[in-house]
């Protein structure tokens, strides 16, 4: 039988799940091996240096660089406050002295005499790793972070915007083809993974800011809604980063598109019970997709064949898998493969590819290039 390979979702009510929880730089692991942890467990921590204020002391006290050494009050290593004075000039005969005082909280850095300059180092700022996914730590990284395995129903999307999030799901409408409006949208679902159908408009996504939530899951969404909650055009990075006060995740693209008929239900079957979501997208190159993951026991681990947090997904097309059409003019449409054509056919564009026939709706076959679809792995 024909199999070729394509880039694939994974939409399944149980996969073993790992996400590799690492810090920055070294740091303390705060957690061992066999421990259960919640979403919300910091399981390494660490501290960073704080920014570097620097302060034109010598000029302020309209001395000579040389000379700023002896006119500190404060010297190397000492704690100072901000508006505290760090430096004082000699002044005429001990009078008419000037102050230089700390822009910043922090510690003297260094003293500069041949710049005139005063640096002072701001307090270190912390930093936390949480777990992200409820879960069990199978894997400790000395002065690193640790792994987190969960059996979990996993969801991923087509994109995201915002980063790690986590709280119950709330679905607010009744039917995938459903749009996500404002209306649907209540002040009980503060701190909740709010599920929509369809595409969720620009005041439901500014509702559920209003209201607390969490994160906003639905079919798709509007470009210029998606510009406008942004602010700019959305680039070819990575997303992930933004501080919009509330995490995004589209599951089929944009438009007004029905969230898959299997995805809704499997997020509904859900309900009530906590999600860890994370709108991280990338396209390109080390492919990352934005995920829902919604853990299933209470303890244990979840065996062999776990899915890496962040991890690209690859898998094998052959006829009868369900794929999603991703180009145009077919974008959106979903199916199950109906033939693998050895031989490349002639596109409309005049060029020549590898295509497939996709069964979709209604009996109805389409014929598409192999790179336009992509699998639903479950």
């Amino acid at each position: 039988m024909a199999k070729a390979f394509t880039p694939g979702l994974t939409v399944t009510a149980r996969a073993s799940y790992r996400a590799r929880r690492i810090l920055p730089i070294a740091g303390e692991v705060t957690v061992k091996a066999g421990d259960r942890v919640e979403a919300g467990t910091v399981v390494a921590q660490t501290f960073m240096d704080g920014d570097v204020f620097p302060m034109k002391v010598a000029s302020a006290l309209g001395a000579q660089p040389k000379d700023l050494p002896g006119l500190m009050l404060k010297q190397v290593g000492d704690a100072v406050r901000k508006d505290e004075p760090i430096a004082r000039s000699k002044g005429i005969f001990g009078m008419m002295r000037t102050e230089a005082r700390s822009t910043a909280d922090g510690v003297i850095e260094s003293v500069g005499e041949s710049t005139g300059m005063v640096m002072v180092r701001g307090p270190k700022v912390p930093i936390e790793v949480r777990a992200y996914v409820a879960g069990t730590v199978v894997e400790v990284l000395p002065g690193e972070g640790a792994v987190v395995e969960a059996a979990a129903a996993l969801v991923q999307g087509i994109f995201g915007i915002g980063g790690e999030v986590h709280g119950p799901v709330a679905m607010a409408c009744a039917g995938p083809d459903e749009e996500l409006d404002a209306d649907d949208v209540t002040p009980a679902m503060r701190g909740c993974v709010v599920v929509g159908g369809a595409r969720m408009t620009a005041a439901a996504i500014a509702r559920a800011r209003e209201v607390g939530a969490a994160a906003v899951v639905s079919g798709g969404i509007d470009d210029q809604d998606l510009r406008d909650f942004l602010g700019h055009d959305i680039g070819v990075a990575v997303t992930g980063s933004e501080r919009m006060g509330i995490t995004l995740i589209v599951t089929e693209g944009f438009g007004s598109i029905a969230m898959a008929a299997r995805t809704f239900a499997l997020l509904a079957s859900h309900a009530g019970r906590t999600a860890s979501v994370n709108g991280a997208t990338q396209i390109r190159a080390g492919v990352m997709r934005p995920e829902i993951v919604v853990p299933l026991e209470a303890g244990g681990v979840a065996g062999e064949g776990a899915v890496v947090a962040g991890g690209a997904t690859a898998g094998v097309l052959e006829v009868g898998t369900p794929v999603r059409v991703i180009r145009d003019p077919h974008f959106g449409v979903l199916g199950t493969v109906a033939a693998l054509p050895e031989q490349p056919a002639v596109l409309g564009s005049g060029s020549k590819a590898r295509v497939l026939e996709v069964a979709v709706a209604g009996g109805e076959r389409i014929t598409v290039p192999r790179a336009n679809v992509e699998l639903i792995e479950g």
